[in-house]
């Protein structure tokens, strides 16, 4: 049990590393297209909720798009949904009930009630391979936020994190 353990974090420290190149390459170099927000944040929902059963995540919309336009971003689809994929793991790794919602309204917002961020951390939140004072509290390799944040940067978007120690991160 103890070598698959060990198997899978270094598959998925692996596959954090090769989307990092990913996210390096020139923008000219990735492939863009017409993707849907919403259908993007379902795909990453499934694949969190395939790997991880005891996750609950729950999506909110808070209105229905009647204009496609409004949840349609050129971008590429696979890096969208794995920098997805690792906010909505953050937020149930970190959170007490393994617990992720969204909102969205052209803001698309990834909150838990977890353990929080220290003010200490914040500014290294980025950093690659940077693991803060929680770091005990569950497994990781310091890639997912410095990966997600490449990607939002890469389609013109914008990251913000707001923390509360004790209280959750939004």
């Amino acid at each position: 049990n103890n070598v698959i353990q060990d198997s899978h974090r270094v598959v998925k420290l692996i596959e954090g590393l090769l989307n990092l190149a990913k996210a390096d390459y020139l923008p000219e170099q990735i492939k863009m297209e017409n993707s849907r927000l919403d259908e993007l944040l379902l795909d990453a929902r499934e694949l969190v909720m395939k790997a991880n059963p005891n996750y609950k995540v729950e999506l909110i919309f808070e209105q229905e798009a009647e204009d496609d336009s409004v949840i349609t971003v050129l971008g590429n689809s696979y890096l969208l949904t794995t920098a997805f994929v690792n906010l909505i793991e953050n937020n149930c790794k970190f959170s007490k009930n393994q617990t992720s919602f969204w909102q969205t309204s052209s803001i698309i917002r990834f909150s838990d009630n977890g353990v929080g961020i220290s003010d200490k951390d914040k500014p290294h939140l980025f950093t690659p391979f940077y693991r803060g004072d929680n770091r005990s509290y569950t497994d990781g390799h310091g890639i997912g936020m410095s990966l997600t944040q490449k990607i939002i940067t890469l389609h013109h978007g914008k990251i913000e994190v707001n923390s509360q120690l004790g209280e959750g991160t939004t």
